[in-house]
């Protein structure tokens, strides 16, 4: 193969993986491997001289996807040069002070305020056009509505989501197969979420890193003055050190201890320099801005021999590939194990027992294999189940290929069942945790839902479990009796119906006023007829109850437990026939939440965006330019306060928000 040939392969396969990264939130090769191809890229055409057209040396990113509306930045966003040398940064610097900085592992966003408010955000897309998320952009939990600055400011940041949130995410979402890979892909789905109510439970957070503009002031041509403007007008920005060529390799130094407690994930640091106008006076590359390099560590690699693949079922059925190989030290600590996440990459490495495998930590954290050196391609994937046993088959979606177990009665899969059944909006029981409920399934202490209130009957090896004891047994056995006065919708939606969430539940049950017969006989076109169910809800819900396995279990249940009586009047449904979008802060509910549950529960629905059909706006700020209070008055649809909405239909002052 020719270095033209070679530059056309190399250039088609970082196209796939930018698309990947940037306009689908998936990944499809490690950093490692696409920094590697990339240099290797950088190599050809400066040996050739040649760029072919698509090269992403001189494109940007990858273009913005059409659900969002689209706007060109004012100036290209480009991306950084790199190195990997900390002596290279000293040369880079010279006699110039610098400042140095985390480099976030988010979403870049660009926010525009006008007059003291956030009048603009749109993300960085390919880096010439971007996408709108102003509506997102105020659900984030730490950016400022309003600022004392009145004159135009324009600034760049990382939008990002805490490995914490990320982890408790992550937990929430039953299917295993469903899951974030990494915070970055959660905060990009995160960020570009066509209903902002979804942005807002995530808790993205948003840290500047540049001001491009602040109409009118004068920072004394000084980066590091911009940062502590910025702090002063209430904006986090990223941590940085000020540095100079004698400093800066202990700069990096420093940040590399905290890389493991840095609460936000990195993938390297940025240099640029403190004289805005010596580092504008460079220009820029056709890529890259001379005024600021990244710098990335240089993963340790590590050698070692692969002794075992380790498939793990997970609740869903999809049985994940762990690699096990000889421990070897990485970063400062032991590592014997690597996820291979699915088949594909399985066959792409060519894995074999035995085989000669290097290993690294991706973002220095995260252990992954970077190349097998071997290749013996002898891995033989399982027929059947490591947990039941039973038959196995490769499912393949996007050209992935997963392996899954067939048995619908397999014991990952139960978990699933009794995850989802003590889940905050099921059954609520605490102290449930899904390692708890593995190691509860193991024994053999559960077989059906009913178990769960009967686990008295293990009290003495409960108590000598690891991680329990007799307080915990019995705070245990509190939450317990406590879940067994409960309301039909949450038992409904705990029995893990397929498409039916508590959402669901409630309408249905509100549709027949609890009346359990009707609604479990119900025809499915009556089913489709509520508003807000439809034919898919409605059908997933009568062929749940044509199984008589899933009537017992009911049945059973029912006699464990104490259903809340609820009295379905026009009295006491003040609120039936209405529909709410609520926008914006609140003053007198916790949250959004608390106040549809308010709505709710006296009869009304609450939805996510205003359409024909909305009868009421709330938002505290009646003025606001925002998409839904535009939208509500072009549809003639009423705007209300919280107070307003207390007084009208709450009949009374902030107690009654409670």
């Amino acid at each position: 193969m020719n270095d033209t040939e070679r530059m056309k392969e190399l250039i088609a396969r970082l196209q796939e993986a930018a698309k990947a990264y940037y306009a689908q939130d998936r990944e499809i090769m490690s950093n490692l491997e696409y920094d590697s191809l990339y240099d290797e890229l950088v190599a050809l055409e400066e040996k050739t001289g040649v760029t072919l057209a698509g090269s992403p040396t001189v494109s940007v990113g990858y273009e913005a996807v059409d659900e969002l509306p689209k706007e060109r930045h004012e100036s290209p966003m480009l991306s950084l040069g790199k190195t990997k040398s900390r002596e290279e940064l000293s040369e880079w610097l010279g006699e110039q002070k610098g400042i140095l900085s985390w480099k976030l592992d988010g979403l870049t966003v660009v926010l525009t305020y006008r007059e003291g408010q956030l009048a603009r955000a749109v993300t960085r897309g390919n880096g010439e056009v971007g996408e709108v998320i102003t509506g997102n952009a105020k659900t984030f939990c730490n950016i400022p509505y309003r600022i004392p600055f009145l004159g135009e400011l324009v600034l760049r940041g990382e939008a990002v989501i805490s490995y914490r949130d990320f982890e408790k995410i992550n937990e929430e979402i039953e299917d295993a197969a469903a899951r974030y890979k990494n915070p970055r892909n959660l905060c990009s789905g995160s960020v570009r979420q066509l209903n902002s109510e979804i942005t807002a439970k995530r808790n993205v957070r948003f840290y500047a890193f540049m001001l491009v503009r602040a109409e009118g002031a004068d920072f004394e041509n000084s980066r590091e003055k911009q940062f502590l403007f910025l702090r002063e007008q209430g904006f986090e920005t990223v941590e940085y050190q000020s540095v100079t060529a004698q400093t800066v390799v202990d700069g990096v130094a420093d940040f590399e201890k905290r890389i493991e407690s840095n609460p936000v994930p990195s993938d390297g640091l940025v240099l640029m320099y403190d004289d805005i106008a010596y580092g504008e006076s460079l220009g820029t590359t056709a890529k890259f801005p001379r005024s600021s390099i990244a710098f990335k560590w240089a993963d340790e690699l590590a050698e070692t021999t692969l002794r075992e693949i380790e498939w793990s079922a997970s609740r869903t059925g999809l049985i994940n590939p762990v690699a096990i190989f000889d421990p070897v030290e990485l970063e400062g600590t032991t590592v014997s194990r690597a996820s291979v996440h699915n088949v594909s990459i399985v066959k792409e490495l060519k894995l074999g027992i035995g085989d000669r495998i290097t290993v690294y930590k991706a973002n220095m954290i995260i252990p992954q294999i970077a190349e097998n050196l071997t290749g013996s391609g002898k891995l033989t994937i399982p027929q059947s189940c490591p947990v039941c046993g039973g038959p196995t088959k490769i499912n393949r979606e996007n050209d992935t290929e997963t392996l899954v177990c067939t048995n619908a009665d397999c014991d990952a899969k139960k978990i699933k069942s009794f995850t989802l059944f003590v889940s905050r909006d099921g059954m609520n029981i605490d102290g449930l945790s899904e390692a708890t409920l593995e190691k509860f399934l193991a024994r053999g202490f559960l077989h059906t839902y009913a178990d769960l209130f009967h686990l008295d009957r293990y009290r003495e090896e409960i108590v000598e479990m690891e991680g329990f004891g007799e307080k915990s047994y019995q705070n245990l056995q509190n939450s317990l009796e406590t879940a067994r006065h409960t309301t039909l919708p949450r038992l409904i939606y705990s029995m893990g119906i397929p498409n039916i969430g508590i959402a669901n539940a409630k309408m249905i049950c509100r549709e027949y006023k609890n009346d359990l017969d009707k609604m479990l006989n119900a025809p499915i076109e009556d089913l489709s007829a509520i508003d807000g169910v439809g034919p898919v809800i409605a059908a997933a819900f009568c062929d749940f109850w044509k199984n008589e396995k899933n009537r017992t279990a009911l049945a059973t249940l029912l006699s464990e437990v104490t259903i809340e009586e609820e009295i379905f009047t026009e009295e006491n449904q003040p609120l039936s026939g209405k529909v709410f979008v609520i926008t914006g802060s609140l003053l007198h509910f916790e949250n959004r939440n608390a106040l549809k549950e308010k709505i709710e529960a006296l009869g009304g629905k609450v939805t996510g965006s205003v359409t024909g059909k909305t009868g009421f706006l709330i938002n505290n700020d009646s003025t606001s330019n925002s998409a839904k209070n535009k939208k509500a008055k072009e549809l003639g649809v009423q705007i209300i306060t919280e107070d307003e909405f207390i007084r009208d239909f709450l009949g009374g002052g902030e107690e009654n928000a409670d």
